[in-house]
């Protein structure tokens, strides 16, 4: 079993994988103010976490950069998941509905 090596490149990867993962999944139809709110309060935690990925991996604090790139990419999933977010049908970078 291989085992996985914690690298910047790993961790770049990863931010790539999110930063397409922005790109492609874009806001349905809002239901409600509060499916407004909700998604804008689930995006800008994507967006935080992804700014902190960035400062770790600067930083070389690849452990905390990898958790916090995926914690970004969690955020959007999630978005689509329930339905806030349209993930375009790409099951590579989402957990469809």
């Amino acid at each position: 079993m291989d085992k996985l090596i914690l690298s910047k490149e790993l961790v770049m990867h990863y931010i790539g994988i999110t930063t397409k993962a922005f790109e492609k999944a874009t806001p349905l139809a809002k239901k409600n103010s509060k499916d407004e709110e909700n998604l804008k309060s689930m995006l800008r935690m994507a967006k935080d976490y992804m700014n902190d990925a960035k400062y770790f991996l600067e930083n070389d604090d690849l452990l905390r950069a990898y958790g916090a790139i995926n914690y970004s990419h969690a955020w959007i999933d999630a978005g689509v998941r329930i339905g806030l977010l349209d993930g375009h049908g790409d099951d590579v970078l989402f957990t469809l509905p």
